[in-house]
């Protein structure tokens, strides 16, 4: 079960991108794109990772992999809905298909998108997420 409590965010903060992918390479890649255009991003290689984490009260996306050790990206976009944990998710995935992409996005994902994928579609994927 997923504990996590909704707060406000701090005022005046930036605005966070959370990026959660077992593929250390896109972490560094995802990383390097969102800081080239003075995005604040933090990296975790899993869900549980990302759960441990001291997140900032701040306006946040989650760049979110499909497939990931222990549970997968779209059962953690169900556990966070269960939860009452409401964060944008962009999912990224390199093993996608019609129904995954069709459940991602009843369950309000802001995208879907294939590896290997356009950074300018990701980045406007991220600049609505955060409400730019």
């Amino acid at each position: 079960m997923i504990e996590r409590p909704a707060r406000p965010f701090a005022a005046g903060e930036e605005p966070t991108v959370f990026v959660v992918d077992d593929d250390e390479s896109m972490r560094e890649a995802l990383r390097s794109l969102f800081r080239s255009v003075k995005l604040r991003v933090e990296t975790f290689g899993s869900t549980a990772d990302f759960l441990r984490s001291k997140l900032a009260d701040v306006a946040s996306c989650l760049v979110l992999d499909v497939r990931l050790p222990g549970i997968s990206g779209l059962d953690f976009q169900a556990e966070l809905a269960k939860a009452n944990i409401e964060i944008p998710i962009i999912f990224i995935t390199a093993h996608g298909d019609a129904k995954m992409r069709t459940q991602a996005m009843r369950d309000r994902a802001v995208k879907f998108l294939a590896k290997p994928f356009d950074n300018t579609v990701l980045l406007e994927a991220v600049h609505a997420a955060l409400g730019d």
